[in-house]
């Protein structure tokens, strides 16, 4: 009973220190007692409580006194860590250094502060941005109709290009002594989102501007000559920007392009001997190459004569060229999907360009993938997730109302339980993508550029987009399909799958850098220990990786220990922030968080570097970190918004959704482990009491339909940011006015069913003549009966579908109105 009692006392110490991550001194005085104890209770002798404890001491030392643990430990793995550590191009370098790591870092380390998560400051419009969102930008949205603009104009209108350029939307990012609107990234992003509710070329053409390209580039990276002479010109609309990056033969490998540079000297615009070089480039797929005046290009510069040092091969570089330059080709239009925002290819052989085109001069020359690396963390933060969320605010509030205003079987299609599921995710999707992106673009705001997290958010908005515009379809059947003016889906259904491929293919975001990156960048160990191989300095080397190697091994203990301790008493007892409805939350994410970052670990041990090959099993892991990062911003919002419990059905579902797909992002890594007895190990300590998670329930899903087909502050809040036409005569107008008489209505419309059965009507046919039979019998007054008469109309108008000519209209729409805005 004794050696049970000892064997106990001795585990449950063990899992105590490893639970707290106690520091290795605790530990050494731990074993010290153990092995004292176990001495004493066997009755040893002096002889083997001596050599017992020589053989304690030596221990202790070795793994308590750094230079001995090195001399002895660390320094034989280094050796090992230099041999199998597989070289690292420039381009990954670069990659893995750019951006900056945020709450990524957090939820790699096992234990989140969430006391930090909760004190970020809550992104907020200043007064002037305020004024420009409600001011020019709803003017915008005003002028704009998506179906003009993609069936007619095939391009915005010229009226709604000018008043974009006078009114600065091109110069958002630009600071205001270039003559920019200076604005926050999260203005940008209400900016962008609201736009995208009303036409998706519109917001495309505004945030491509404002988002990687010239002047994004020129800001951090350019000469003080070429800031001051065009900055002020891309402020005022003068100059219009695009930024040639994708090469045909490379894709979506950016840094594997064969547009090239050499550098050479040239007369030059009457200049003898200029410095130079003469550039050839293939581009395509580039947003608002066809009207652009200035060209931002990217290409692999050469220097064969060294002339600027002994280097050939110098790395990729970023210029700007005049799109009038000779040489330049601006070719014809590419046509995207029926977005028809400006975007096309160009070319140039042997152009020859000076040296202070390139992006920030000759002292810039080959560091343009680092540039790009930098700056695409803070694209992808704001312009595609803002995009997302404005065509997903949109699909909440048309067919959250469009399910409640048609009927079918005399019943709101809202109540089926088919349509219900799919509105169910429409409105906790949204309630997750809007909530990434206001915290993501805060992040930039307070000087983050956080590429894992950018990464995380251009993904998973435009994936969780792309779900609910198909559920949308779905439930609008037939007047979705059908495109026209009274159509106000078909052309973002249309339109998602490119906010899918751009800026990063979705598929080589989630199989190859969520994690890939993220294991690098976010853990607390690896980037240490990597660096620490490669340093120069081998005595330096030898202490930074005795200090992280050491480091990391802890980790993986406690780690392995928290998240079996956590899963076994279901973390109630995870001390985290007192939130009320939502602590239980935090506690389960904490939890979560420990495994993944132990498995993360174990990946990398079993795997070793096959795991950049192993891109389903590295994708799965980077799915347990998104939906963790999904999961943190959802409480943030709420804890943001002031915990209006009103809105908790949303906040439940999204968390119980994220969590639910992280567990099966788990089940899915497990279960296809190359090495089985692992596998085994890491579900016995990630869950030993079974999963614990089941998918949103029914009567969640019930309340959130229930927000969001009835005019409620929750579905305001949901929908905040979007463009809403007064006028019935546009389509989400009508709309709106059909669902206030709708709910108004049922009433009078329960009345006389209710007559009906009871005999008191005789007239069952034609449907509009009940009614007046109604009214003039005196079950509903005149003005019930006006009120029927109004949302029969606003409803007629709703299921409406547009229908044209044999020839869908060219001869009588298209042709005329070109010729008017040509005229």
């Amino acid at each position: 009973m004794m050696i049970l009692s000892f064997a106990i006392a001795a585990m449950l110490a063990f899992l105590v220190l490893a639970y707290v991550r106690a520091p290795g001194w605790l530990w050494t005085v731990a074993v010290g007692l153990c092995v004292a104890g176990v001495l004493r209770y066997v009755h040893a002798d002096d002889t083997a409580i001596m050599v017992t404890g020589a053989v304690f001491v030596v221990l202790a030392a070795v793994f308590n006194i750094a230079a001995l643990r090195r001399a002895l430990i660390s320094n034989r793995v280094l050796a090992i860590y230099r041999r199998i550590l597989p070289a690292m191009s420039q381009t990954e370098q670069e990659a893995i250094d750019a951006g900056t790591v945020w709450w990524d870092g957090d939820l790699f380390s096992g234990e989140p502060d969430w006391n930090k998560l909760l004190n970020y400051p809550t992104p907020k419009l200043s007064n002037e941005e305020r004024a420009f969102v409600d001011g020019p930008v709803e003017e915008l949205c005003g002028m704009l109709s998506d179906w003009e603009t993609t069936a007619v104009y095939q391009d915005l209108s010229p009226q709604c290009w000018q008043f974009i350029k006078d009114k600065g939307f091109l110069g958002m990012i630009i600071p205001k002594r270039y003559g920019g609107l200076e604005f926050s990234a999260y203005a940008h992003s209400c900016v962008v989102m609201k736009l995208a509710t009303r036409c998706g070329a519109a917001a495309v053409s505004v945030m491509v501007p404002n988002s990687l390209g010239p002047a994004e580039l020129l800001l951090h990276y350019g000469t003080d000559d070429q800031k001051n002479h065009y900055l002020p010109r891309l402020a005022k609309g003068l100059e219009i920007p695009c930024f040639a990056l994708t090469n045909p033969n490379a894709g979506s490998d950016a840094a594997a392009i064969p547009d090239y540079g050499i550098v050479c000297r040239q007369d030059f615009q009457g200049e003898h001997d200029v410095l130079g070089l003469r550039v050839t480039w293939e581009k395509r797929y580039i947003t608002l190459g066809p009207i652009a005046t200035i060209l931002g290009l990217a290409f692999r510069m050469h220097d064969p004569d060294h002339l600027l040092g002994g280097v050939e091969d110098i790395g990729i570089s970023c210029a700007l060229i005049p799109t009038n330059h000779p040489g330049v080709n601006i070719g014809r239009r590419h046509f995207p999907l029926n977005a028809v925002f400006q975007n096309g290819p160009n070319w140039g052989k042997d152009v020859f360009i000076p040296m202070d085109w390139v992006i920030g001069g000759q002292a810039m020359a080959g560091q343009g993938w680092r540039m790009l690396m930098e700056c695409l963390a803070a694209g992808r933060s704001i312009s595609l997730p803002s995009s997302s969320c404005g065509m997903v605010k949109l699909a909440v509030r048309a067919t959250g109302a469009y399910s409640r205003v048609r009927s079918q079987f005399k019943t709101p299609i809202a109540r089926f339980e088919g349509i219900e599921e799919a509105l169910t995710r429409i409105g906790g999707n949204a309630y997750a993508i809007d909530a990434m992106r206001t915290m993501t673009a805060g992040a930039v705001d307070l000087g983050e550029k956080p590429s894992v997290v950018s990464a995380i958010v251009k993904y998973h908005a435009t994936e969780r987009g792309r779900a609910v515009i198909n559920d949308a379809m779905d439930i609008e059947g037939g007047k979705g399909i059908c495109l026209g003016p009274n159509n106000h889906l078909g052309r973002a259904y249309q339109q998602i799958p490119i906010a899918i491929t751009v800026e990063g293919a979705n598929i080589l975001t989630r199989s190859l850098i969520i994690f890939g990156q993220g294991a690098i960048r976010g853990h607390p160990y690896v980037l240490p220990e990597i660096a620490a191989v490669r340093e120069a300095d081998r005595e330096k080397g030898s202490r930074d990786f005795d200090k992280a190697f050491f480091g990391h091994v802890g980790f993986v203990l406690t780690n392995a220990v928290r998240s079996f301790v956590m899963g076994l008493t279901g973390s109630h007892y995870v001390k985290v922030p007192n939130t009320l409805e939502t602590r239980r939350y935090f506690q389960q994410l904490t939890r979560f968080s420990a495994a993944f970052a132990f498995l993360s670990d174990v990946s990398m041990l079993v795997i070793g570097g096959a795991l950049k090959r192993k891109e389903k099993i590295s994708a799965r892991l980077g799915d347990v970190l998104s939906e963790l990062y999904i999961a943190s911003t959802v409480l943030k919002r709420y804890e943001d918004e002031g915990r209006n419990k009103d809105d908790l059905p949303l906040v439940n579902w999204a968390i119980w959704d994220c969590m639910f797909k992280a567990q099966q992002a788990f089940e899915g890594v497990l279960a296809n482990y190359p090495n089985r007895f692992f596998a085994w190990a890491c579900r016995w300590i990630i869950f030993p009491n079974g999963r614990p998670y089941t998918v949103p329930t029914d009567h969640l899903g019930h309340e959130v339909v229930r927000l969001i087909t009835e005019p409620s502050a929750s579905r305001d809040r949901l929908t905040a940011g979007m463009y809403l036409p007064k006028s019935e005569a546009d389509p989400i107008g009508c709309l709106e006015a059909a669902l206030i008489e709708t709910l108004r209505t049922e009433p009078i419309e329960a009345k006389i069913r209710a007559a009906t059965k009871e005999g008191k009507l005789t007239v069952h046919y034609p449907p509009e003549a009940i009614p007046a039979e109604a009214r003039d019998k005196g079950v509903i007054s005149a003005d019930e009966y006006a009120a029927l008469e109004r949302v029969t109309r606003l409803r007629n108008e709703v299921i409406r579908v547009d229908h044209f000519p044999q020839d869908f209209g060219v001869s009588e729409i298209q042709q005329p109105t070109r010729h008017r805005a040509a005229a």
